[in-house]
């Protein structure tokens, strides 16, 4: 390995600074409650996910968190990789509409929808805690159309801005929707999880809990939530909270290439 790869990002961008924070874990729940909502986009992974199967659904979030820490911090051939591994395994999984039509989970719309609720979420959180202010907030956006790339999406077609995004999801909301699945799929990541280690189990379900505080108010509304603004100042005071007692705590364990980002961004 070249020692000074630094893959998609490296130690000047912004989305290394946003992901050496701990109160980050808030906002990967906060994207999966957000890519919910989508009915074909839920269909399709509750039909070909272990995520909500309460037996594997620990082992799956493991490997997600392990794709995210080695898109944002791997090396390029690392990151190359296990792009070919995802983009590999999509091309064989189909999901099914209720009566019956077929749908390819790797489309376009499909891939796009996940990749927005995941930067929308980063962003989100990282605002409110203070991590970022809004320049640096349009640069993590931008920077991360290279992460859209790596699962195969053309990067013409990726907002590269907050006001682009928000625009993308004033186009989606007409179809967006509780579905049956993400009753089902959600109700059980808020739930503790059996096979986590046990601090661990406890916490998911709490940042869970917390994660839907942070979605936006549309969003709460569809999950049956109250939709008010005492609810989003709770949140942001709740993440503001919670970004300032992980700085108080001993740093938490992180795999190598995490913990050497994590101190060269320090060092910056």
């Amino acid at each position: 390995m070249d020692v000074h790869d630094e893959g998609l990002f490296g130690p000047g961008s912004v989305t290394w600074r946003v992901h050496v924070e701990p109160v980050l874990w808030i906002a990967g729940m906060r994207a999966l409650l957000l890519q919910s909502l989508h009915p074909r986009v839920m269909r399709g992974t509750y039909q070909n996910s272990a995520l909500f199967d309460p037996k594997k659904a620990w082992p799956r979030f493991q490997r997600t968190v392990e794709f995210v820490g080695t898109r944002t911090f791997g090396s390029t051939a690392e990151v190359e990789a296990v792009a070919g591994r995802v983009r590999r395994l999509h091309t064989t999984l189909r999901g099914y509409d209720p009566d019956g039509t077929p749908f390819r989970l790797d489309e376009p719309e499909h891939l796009l929808w996940v990749h927005v609720c995941e930067i929308d979420s980063y962003v989100d959180v990282a605002r409110r805690a203070r991590v970022l202010d809004d320049a640096d907030a349009d640069t993590y956006v931008a920077e991360n159309v290279r992460a859209a790339e790596v699962v195969g999406l053309d990067p013409a077609i990726v907002p590269s801005s907050r006001a682009e995004m928000a625009a993308y999801f004033d186009r989606m909301r007409p179809g967006l929707r509780m579905t049956d699945e993400a009753r089902l799929g959600v109700g059980g990541l808020l739930r503790p999880q059996p096979h986590a280690p046990a601090g661990i189990a406890v916490a998911l379900s709490t940042i869970a809990g917390l994660a839907l505080g942070t979605l936006p108010r549309w969003a709460r509304r569809m999950y049956g939530l109250p939709g008010l603004p005492t609810t989003d100042a709770a949140t942001t005071a709740a993440l503001r909270l919670t970004r300032g007692a992980t700085t108080l705590l001993p740093d938490p364990p992180m795999p190598p290439r995490a913990a050497r980002a994590r101190d060269l961004v320090r060092s910056a």
